[in-house]
């Protein structure tokens, strides 16, 4: 359980671009209710405490589109465009549910990937500014030997350039890849499967 004040320290500090992998239930659409952040409010769901959950890191690349300055807003978006469901149906009753969910890049706001590769190619240095931000960033998780769950090939790349020797890192298929709800679970279990870890 994490307890109050360090919540909200990782609320205030991160909340712009990170967030947790606990969404509100899914009504009559797949999509439905994904945006709906009143679930990180603690005075309408105390019991978030409870189900938030240092010790798995969920990493995606970057921003794809413009993000509202709303705490904990990030991989919950409810534009009908938006994939990012997926990721609630692939873990909703895991025991990954809960997970620290982050960019590795933060404010690039860039939809190709591969955009994003070319221009960290031809900056270093931004690449290395935000290395140090992720560390510090699970520093101030307080997390003991987090799983690190990659979305994609361009962050597990970073990562494990990075962090290889630091951390496990897993990689999973991209939510935003062509492929229903129904299949990426498919996909994200064949992955985790095989997973000795004791994940509290």
């Amino acid at each position: 359980m994490i307890q109050k004040d360090h919540y909200l320290e990782i609320a205030n500090k991160y909340g712009y671009f990170a967030s947790w992998a606990i969404w509100a239930e899914e009504g009559d659409r797949p999509k439905s209710n994904v945006g709906d952040i009143r679930i990180f409010d603690l005075d309408h769901n105390p019991d978030i405490l409870l189900q938030v959950n240092p010790d798995v890191v969920m990493v995606g690349l970057n921003f794809s589109r413009p993000v509202d300055k709303v705490k904990f807003i990030n991989f919950h978006d409810s534009r009908p465009q938006a994939q990012d469901y997926k990721i609630r149906h692939a873990f909703k009753d895991t025991k990954y549910w809960g997970a620290y969910m982050t960019d590795i890049i933060k404010d690039f706001e860039q939809k190709i990937s591969g955009k994003v590769a070319s221009f960290l190619k031809s900056n270093r240095d931004f690449e290395e500014e935000n290395i140090a931000l992720f560390q510090h960033e699970m520093l101030d998780l307080k997390s003991e030997n987090p799983l690190i769950i990659a979305f994609g090939n361009q962050s597990f790349k970073i990562l494990n350039k990075h962090f290889r020797d630091k951390y496990q890192i897993i990689k999973v298929p991209h939510y935003s890849m062509y492929i229903s709800k129904e299949n990426f679970k498919i996909e994200v279990e064949k992955v985790i499967a095989n997973l000795n870890l004791d994940i509290k």
